[in-house]
């Protein structure tokens, strides 16, 4: 079965992104895939430093690590913050790219050779498209297949149903669609 984490790049309560992600989990399983849902509060990340990786690698990123090197592919669901990704999901990135034990400087076996898919909802007209951008050329930098396909919530504060559902059937369709996308070149790429 092919396995796909869900990393939401915000821990607000409330958050629209979390909720985003949480349809985009539903939608993964029901085209057969085995979800993890990555609650990035679960994990004690200091601000990422070359001095405090030299000097102790923090124990929850080399969890997080190898959390996502057991995945096939990976589902980033980001706020938008200032045009950009936000800073938790970034510094989660940056932890586990690090190589560990005897890894070469650009191992990346969190990352390398996997399928990625992005998403956001933003109360923006927007709906976070410009930190999708960063985060693109972010995992394509560290040898991440990303999908052509995304996903963008406008006027996030609007979007949502009562149930957690998606008012506007083009995002929630856009959800299903990416999807089974990740989970076919996921499972087109580990196979």
């Amino acid at each position: 079965m092919t396995s796909i984490a869900v990393i939401a790049g915000s821990i607000r309560e409330g958050s629209f992104n979390r909720a985003l992600g949480e349809l985009a989990a539903t939608s993964l399983e029901a085209h057969g895939a085995k979800v993890t849902r990555v609650n990035l509060a679960a994990f004690d990340l200091p601000l990422y430093s070359a001095a405090l990786e030299a000097n102790a690698f923090p124990p929850d990123a080399l969890k997080l690590k190898a959390l996502f090197a057991a995945q096939d592919g990976l589902l980033f669901v980001s706020p938008e913050y200032n045009g950009s990704l936000s800073p938790l999901l970034k510094n989660a990135i940056d932890w586990a790219s690090r190589p560990t034990g005897d890894e070469g400087l650009v191992a990346l076996t969190a990352y390398r050779g996997k399928a990625a898919a992005v998403m956001s909802a933003s109360i923006s007209p927007f709906g976070g498209l410009r930190g999708l951008m960063h985060l693109r050329q972010i995992l394509l930098t560290i040898q991440m297949l990303v999908i052509p396909e995304q996903v963008v919530v406008p006027n996030a504060h609007a979007a949502f149903a009562e149930d957690g559902s998606l008012k506007d059937a083009l995002p929630a369709s856009l959800v299903d669609l990416t999807a089974g996308r990740l989970v076919a070149v996921a499972k087109a790429l580990a196979g």
